[in-house]
């Protein structure tokens, strides 16, 4: 390869940031303290980034959404990571399909078979009943669908595709709950800077079949609408979903400024794959890391309001 076409596959720290959910600040600790990456500078003295760098990069933060820590496996060579993660991942494939054809969605996502991915995940949803759909195909088929993506197994186009197919099954499915007079009443949305919207309607979705009354207010409301929104609207929990491409400083100090914001008596729940990488405590604040944790937060909810009343 000539020098100067290496040099133009370098990418920048912004492009690394958004194509791993690291960032700069993070990279630029790693460079301090563990060696790695060791980027180049482009012609503007900006750190530029060589192939094989984001490479490696994309797979630690693979290992770190897997819950290892940064100080074991950053300094590992690229082999070494590698190999474990072909392990995992094989272990991962004979998980799913035990789990009744989970891998089926992955088939036929790659050969661009969608009306059937999404027959198919109709046909698992009624099988499973919603509850059990939602824990047993959707949360592993998320993570499948992100894993192959990170491979380099499937394009970003078909990554939305898949997403876009489960959004409209569970659209239909809250659309079809009847929970209107149900308590705690929860108004859900997403912080700015968090454009996701699987993870907020698969709690809404598991949240109406445990009688809850929600109030979805979409994606990225500011932070002074959410607070007014939840006395207006009278609301008991506001939950907040959050993806692992949220950065968790601009996380917890949203949290926190909301938090100030709201009724002493509204609990702020945060949920989201996120929380199982940030382990940091907020005071008013209860993360929740996967949907399984909304079960025990709602018993102890009721719990509480059903002594108040005695």
């Amino acid at each position: 390869m000539a020098a100067g076409q290496h040099h133009f596959q370098r990418v920048s720290i912004a492009t690394v940031e958004r194509e791993t959910g690291l960032s700069k600040d993070t990279l630029r600790m790693w460079e301090r303290r563990y060696g790695f990456p060791r980027p180049a500078r482009d012609d503007n003295g900006e750190r530029a980034y060589p192939p094989e760098q984001l490479e490696k990069l994309r797979l630690i933060r693979r290992f770190m959404d897997l819950g290892h820590r940064p100080g074991k496996i950053v300094a590992a060579p690229m082999h070494e990571l590698s190999a474990r993660m072909r392990l995992l991942d094989a272990a991962s494939r004979g998980e799913l399909a035990a789990a009744g054809g989970l891998h089926e969605v992955l088939r036929l996502l790659k050969a661009h078979r969608i009306n059937e991915m999404r027959d198919h995940l109709a046909h698992l949803m009624m099988r499973q009943g919603l509850q059990r759909f939602l824990l047993d195909t959707v949360t592993p088929a998320n993570e499948e669908v992100g894993r192959a993506w990170m491979r380099g197994e499937i394009a970003v186009y078909e990554e939305h595709l898949y997403s876009e197919q489960i959004q409209h099954l569970l659209r239909q499915a809250i659309g079809s709950s009847n929970n209107d007079g149900g308590a705690p009443r929860v108004l859900l949305t997403t912080l700015p800077g968090e454009e996701h919207q699987l993870g907020l309607l698969m709690a809404h979705a598991f949240l109406s079949i445990e009688g809850a009354h929600c109030i979805s207010l979409g994606v990225q409301t500011p932070i002074f609408d959410i607070a007014r929104a939840s006395r207006e609207q009278r609301a008991d929990i506001i939950g907040l979903s959050f993806s692992q491409a949220m950065q968790a400083r601009m996380a917890c100090e949203g949290l926190g400024e909301l938090r100030r914001l709201l009724d002493a008596r509204i609990e702020l729940w945060a949920g989201g794959l996120l929380w199982q990488r940030v382990r940091r405590r907020m005071p008013g604040v209860r993360t929740l890391g996967s949907l399984a944790d909304i079960m025990p937060a709602l018993t102890e909810w009721r719990g509480r309001r059903s002594g108040q009343a005695a």
